[in-house]
């Protein structure tokens, strides 16, 4: 395989990142002496820095890599993914679920469930999205070394190695804090170092316009040829996409995913926290004119011999995922591929310092303290999130193995999300706004969920069960199996929630205070001018994401 030539600039750029990275860790250091600087970073961000960094770590191998290369095999249709598989979900937490995070002042998302429900609930979900944050971080892993490897030939493991200690170095020094700020300038590095493949990208086609011409039609559109799956790139209903991608799969995600709502965490009052995915929102709409452009350009590039562009293969099979880093060779001149190869690496870098501060909080608070040690110091805690952050980063090389194996790590991310946030979602859902769900309905019910999205994920694999089935339509995509499924989990949990909490001991209502819709206070806003109202944002928000669907309708 040819590599891109570096130039001694190239190197620079290169270097002044990662010595820049691990200098800001180093700084942030003196400011992190307690447990709660680690883990929340003290709780003194502006909804800004919290906001900028809540988008940050979801720009990871997933936004980026990933959904370029969906983009070349499935078309437009993966903009969904960041409108109706994001925007809605993201202003619900705002102005719905963050009081109730917020206010019960919890480190995680399993901590709120101990307090809804019980210990058990809580250790099941925090064992549960640690397994799920390690594959994902793999997913990191193995695009910042599939980057390093397209562009420099280097020994792959070499490359997952020397990404793996430079996270592992920098977060275990502040945690969260070293992790949101070093968020923050990759967010800006990733645009800047980005925005030029888009750009080139239209140039070399013509027009914007002419882009979407030279695409086939069922890659160009987002909702006209959704009622036929056979008309569309990714061969699902407009059904599937309602219901498995923009309520299951994009609230389980945005509203539980503690990677994320971590951030909001750090804000310094309720109307920051509230905030916090609010500002986010509006940059997760633009982002697709960083990767849904260039998949389609590439797409254009690949189907025409006289533009002499082709993807990776590996073992016969299109690598999906090296769609933007060949896009990076060919557009970025000696000089400013080090600019590219150094936003690809600050988003995978930003994906994987959040998941390896998120796992490090659940594991030493949900795991470590409630199981394991429940009379833990204020030191040991501190001293367990920085010996755990080194033991995430080493588990995440086994599974970026797995994560290589994958056809494409948009496919792959998906299925994980399903397993977990899907009915996860459920749970959490029935016990912000039904104060009679029971510990014991919420217990059996999250089991039920992912035993049975793990189940229909190995009949589909190993065929016991035809997808087309479970889909409720013909013909069926990877991505369609992951929508519908996820959908069933979330429903199975949904159900047997119920149906277990009619039978079951309810909690007495006193001890819902704060944890249950209509038992929390949250009449601070109510004083606030309505120019300065979390609600004047969304609506602000929601309009741009109306206007998008319907003009790429």
């Amino acid at each position: 395989m040819s590599t891109i030539g570096l130039t001694l600039a190239d190197w620079l750029i290169i270097f002044i990142y990662f010595a820049f990275i691990l200098g800001l860790g180093y700084y942030l250091k003196r400011f992190t002496k307690s447990q709660e600087d680690f883990f929340m970073a003290g709780r003194k961000n502006s909804s800004w820095v919290a906001g900028l960094a809540f988008l940050s770590a979801n720009l990871g191998a997933l936004e980026l890599m990933g959904m370029a290369g969906n983009t070349y095999k499935y078309g437009m249709y993966v903009a969904h993914f960041y409108w109706v598989g994001a925007i809605p979900a993201m202003l619900f937490l705002a102005i719905y679920m963050m009081p109730f995070y917020y206010s019960s002042r919890v480190h995680s998302v399993p901590g709120y469930l101990k307090w809804r429900f019980d210990e058990k609930t809580r250790v099941l979900n925090a064992i549960a999205f640690a397994i799920m944050t390690l594959l994902v971080s793999g997913i990191n892993l193995y695009a910042m070394a599939l980057v390093l490897h397209t562009f420099l030939g280097w020994n792959w493991h070499i490359c997952m190695w020397a990404s793996a200690l430079t996270v592992a170095m920098y977060v275990s020094m502040s945690g969260l804090l070293s992790a949101i700020f070093t968020e923050i300038v990759q967010f800006f590095l990733i645009w800047f170092g980005l925005f030029l493949v888009t750009f080139l990208g239209i140039v070399e086609i013509g027009s914007l316009r002419e882009v979407f011409e030279r695409v086939p039609q069922s890659f160009s559109t987002l909702w006209s040829t959704s009622m036929d799956p056979s008309q569309n790139g990714m061969q699902v209903t407009w059904a599937g996409v309602v219901l498995g991608l923009g309520f299951v799969l994009s609230f389980g995600y945005w509203t539980t995913d503690f990677l994320v709502v971590q951030r909001a965490f750090s804000a310094k009052d309720m109307r920051s926290a509230r905030m916090t995915p609010i500002i986010a929102s509006f940059f997760k709409m633009a982002v697709p004119f960083l990767v849904i452009i260039p998949g389609l350009v590439a797409l254009i590039l690949a189907s025409d011999p006289k533009y002499g562009f082709s993807l990776l293969k590996d073992g016969g099979q299109i690598n999906y995922d090296s769609t933007l880093p060949m896009l990076i060779a060919r557009y970025y001149p000696s000089g400013l591929a080090g600019l590219g190869i150094t936003a690809l690496l600050a988003g995978f870098m930003a994906g994987q310092a959040g998941n390896i501060s998120a796992f490090n909080t659940v594991w030493t608070y949900d795991i470590y303290r409630s199981v394991i040690n429940k009379n833990a110091s204020d030191d040991s805690l501190l001293r367990m999130g920085r010996v755990t952050t080194i033991v995430g980063i080493v588990l995440s090389v086994g599974t970026a193995y797995w994560a290589k194996s994958a056809p494409s790590i948009m496919d792959y991310m998906q299925a994980i999300f399903s397993w977990v946030n899907a009915p996860l979602f459920a749970t959490m859902l029935l016990g912000m706004f039904v104060w009679w769900i029971t510990p014991t309905g919420a217990f059996w019910g999250l089991v039920s969920g992912m035993v049975s999205s793990f189940t229909l994920f190995l009949a589909v694999k190993f065929n016991w069960l035809n997808p087309q089935i479970l889909a409720l339509s013909s013909p069926v995509s990877d991505m369609a199996i992951n929508f519908w499924r996820a959908w069933w989990a979330w429903l199975i949990c949904f159900t047997v929630t119920i149906l277990v909490s009619f039978h079951t001991k309810k909690k007495p209502k006193e001890e819902l205070v704060g944890l249950v819709w209509g038992m929390t206070d949250v009449q601070a806003l109510d004083a606030l001018p309505w120019i300065k109202r979390p609600e004047f944002y969304a609506a602000i928000s929601v309009t741009i994401f109306i206007a998008l669907n319907i003009y790429f309708w």
